[in-house]
């Protein structure tokens, strides 16, 4: 009866959401036995082709294979190397300041073990920095120039240069551009470049006179900051633009010929952040998340909101009370959307037998697999 109750309440929310949410799913042929004929395989979000080939011929070796974890680490590397889509290595998603910070996650689903690192200046390997925190520390997730000191001192590149002409380029047309659009809210000045300072909330009478204080010291800069709810959102509604280019992460999932899965993540972060964010990227459980007892999940989207609802950490524990994965993915992504209709963010979930499936909010998502049964890489189109 409960379990009947839960899909009347999911069809509901299909419903409701039915002009935003989007669903594939596919099943190519590792469920028809657990551990089954399907593996190794990889699941990697977008059409990063290059990085699951290169996780692939790391799972598909000769003998055993190579381990998922080792996988993972040479399919997200690949991607730092590419800079796929300019949101992953070095060279993409400027700062306010210029600079350009990775953060990344690796998990091995067999024991549990996690490293990460985050907002990490001067070291190009992402991944590689998360993988020797999850092997020689005790440790989860170091962040900024401590991360780096660590990252080198373990015998990483660095210090380099993280920009490149594109991102420098980029950065200085949107410095031209009054730093339009960005994430500030409730600071002045609205329409330009910082220093910010806060402005009180107002409610109530008091609303009207800081509004007209605004509007004395900031002119039309600031018409529209007082309309309903545009408290509650960024200076600059342009920001609700989010897509694969500005906001992403190479989110990628691997279980072995052992039947072991891990996953990882690696990205450059949103493009033109307040330094010092942290996306959902280094986050275990929001950007991904693993359990050789149940399956993987990986995420990709507006991380700022998507952490605050740990979606993969949902999908796999959805999977391990009974969900197939296309109800696991569709079920986390609804329990966001419930709270904020207008966020960007897709997932794929795989289960332990091979089973996968995605569902995204707000845009079309794709995401790529390989396994045995297949010739190369094939690509899934999850759209509207």
């Amino acid at each position: 009866m409960g379990r009947s109750r839960s899909y009347t309440r999911l069809l509901l929310g299909l419903l409701l959401l039915r002009s935003t949410w989007c669903l594939a799913v596919a099943d190519d042929g590792g469920g028809a036995e657990e551990g089954g004929g399907a593996f190794p395989m990889v699941v990697s979000t977008w059409p990063f082709r290059e990085a699951v080939r290169a996780a692939w011929e790391v799972a598909s070796a000769t003998g055993a294979g190579g381990s998922a974890v080792d996988a993972v680490v040479a399919g997200c590397s690949a991607c730092e190397v590419l800079r796929c889509d300019g949101t992953v290595g070095p060279g993409g998603s400027p700062d306010e300041n210029g600079e350009t910070t990775l953060d990344a996650l690796i998990m091995d689903g067999t024991t549990m073990g996690i490293g990460a690192v985050a907002a990490m200046r001067y070291v190009k390997d992402g991944i590689k920095a998360a993988k020797l925190v999850m092997d020689h520390t005790e440790h989860t997730l170091l962040v900024g120039e401590k991360a780096t000191s660590f990252a080198i001192s373990m015998g990483l590149a660095g210090p380099a240069d993280l920009s490149s002409p594109e991102s420098i380029e980029k950065w200085t047309i949107w410095r031209q551009n009054h730093c339009q659009p960005n994430f500030w809210k409730n600071v002045v000045p609205a329409g330009s470049c910082g220093p910010y300072h806060p402005i009180d909330v107002p409610s109530g009478e008091s609303k009207a006179s800081a509004k007209h204080v605004l509007e004395w010291t900031q002119g039309d800069i600031c018409q529209g900051l007082f309309e309903p709810n545009n408290l509650l959102e960024p200076v600059n509604p342009h920001l609700k633009s989010i897509n694969r280019h500005n906001h992403d992460t190479i989110s990628m999932a691997v279980i072995d010929k052992m039947g072991h899965v891990a996953v990882g993540t690696s990205t450059n972060g949103a493009t033109f952040k307040i330094p010092g964010r942290v996306g959902d990227g280094p986050i275990p459980g929001s950007s991904a998340y693993a359990d050789d007892e149940v399956g993987a999940c990986g995420a990709t989207g507006d991380g700022d909101i998507m952490m605050r609802f740990l979606p993969c950490y949902q999908v796999v524990e959805s999977m391990r009370r009974g969900m197939e994965p296309r109800d696991a993915a569709l079920d986390a992504i609804l329990r966001i959307a419930r709270k904020y209709p207008d966020f960007v963010g897709a997932v794929f979930a795989i289960n332990k037998k091979g089973v996968h499936a995605g569902a995204c909010h707000g845009w079309t998502f794709q995401y790529s697999v390989r396994n045995s049964s297949m010739q190369d890489v094939e690509v899934i189109t999850v759209a509207h």
